[in-house]
């Protein structure tokens, strides 16, 4: 896991579950950056040449460790894996579907990270409002 003064960045471990087979390991580079502190950017490595890359809540993620949170197309619950505390993650596209588990432990340690940087319900002291409304008209 890296941290410098604005960013968190961490590889997750994951397992890709596959309806009638073994899951399929892999990993997932997390990053989170105060200069979008409401979100956490996650790219899956799944053999392509380039990752799948997926934008989540940093409190869907944070929620979704203790009780099953979203809908739609992310939803994100906890459940016990092989006698350890795991994450489940499932996502929806029209271009497919996929599930996903991780331990809970790793998640909760870059979690962590991410409010030592921007404490929970101060994410707006991080935004510049003026300037994310001028990108948007220009």
């Amino acid at each position: 896991m890296n941290s410098s003064g604005t960013s968190v960045t961490c590889e997750l471990g994951l397992r890709l579950i596959v309806p009638d087979r073994a899951p399929v390991p892999l990993v997932a580079r997390l990053d989170y950056s105060v200069s979008d502190p409401y979100a956490i950017k996650a790219a899956f490595h799944v053999g392509e040449d380039e990752p799948v890359e997926w934008i989540f809540a940093r409190e869907l993620l944070t929620v979704g460790i203790v009780r099953a949170a979203g809908e739609g197309d992310v939803r994100v619950w906890p459940s016990q894996g092989e006698g350890k505390r795991t994450v489940n993650i499932a996502l929806s596209s029209p271009f497919g579907q996929a599930q996903f588990d991780a331990q809970v432990a790793p998640l909760s340690e870059f979690l962590h990270r991410t409010y030592e940087l921007v404490p929970a319900g101060q994410e707006g002291d991080y935004i510049d409002l003026d300037a994310e409304i001028t990108e948007h008209l220009s």
